[in-house]
């Protein structure tokens, strides 16, 4: 295993230090995708492949009266992101979870929002996930994706031959999947750095 497969599934030391690593590394990304997300200050979201858990903290901010629960299928992740947000927990607005995107135990229709900052790349079974994502969405729920590589360009192609397992998908090959799963007004943010943030209702 090299050290970048631990952006798939961090395990072990490398995986300890890829984890922080990715806290600091993608805050310019979830700063600039988070822009484009609705949410009220008690909104119930859930942070899919939350990693580390930076972006629960920041969610976390962001609905004062609100809960956020995570879910990541590392385990390292998980006990970073649970320290990163002890107090939250203790309060009772916050719980992170061990276990996959593709079967998850959270009840239906109970989440405003769901999000997922750098990480459909290693989703299993893409329809198969973005159909639960749907499920535990209240009706007129937003799911809000956030990618560094758009697959717009060459330069993708070093992570995809970098890290086993990951795929980089296109806007539209994301917008056909979303639809699939029976999601509609799907808008499409990009930047000058090939960033990527789509956004779907249930």
């Amino acid at each position: 295993m090299s050290f970048f497969d631990n952006t798939r599934k961090p395990d072990g030391l490398g995986g300890k230090l890829m984890v922080s690593l990715m806290n600091v590394g993608h805050r310019s990304l979830a700063y600039w995708g988070m822009q484009f997300l609705p949410l009220s200050p008690e909104a119930r979201v859930l942070d899919c492949g939350c990693g580390g858990g930076a972006n629960i903290k920041k969610l976390l901010k962001r609905c004062p009266q609100g809960v956020v629960k995570g879910i990541d299928y590392s385990e390292v992740s998980v006990e970073k992101a649970r320290k990163l947000n002890e107090a939250a927990i203790r309060a009772g607005r916050c719980v992170v979870w061990q276990g996959s995107v593709a079967g998850m135990i959270f009840a239906a229709s109970w989440f405003d929002a769901v999000t997922a900052f750098e990480t459909v790349y290693f989703w299993p079974d893409l329809p198969q996930c973005f159909r639960e994502v749907s499920r535990v969405l209240k009706p007129g729920g937003v799911f809000f994706l956030c990618n560094e590589c758009s697959g717009d360009t060459d330069k993708n192609e070093k992570w995809t031959e970098r890290i086993k397992g990951m795929t980089i998908y296109r806007d539209v090959q994301l917008q056909a999947a979303l639809e699939q799963a029976g999601f509609h007004d799907i808008e499409i943010h990009k930047n000058e750095k090939d960033w990527l943030c789509m956004l779907a209702r249930k």
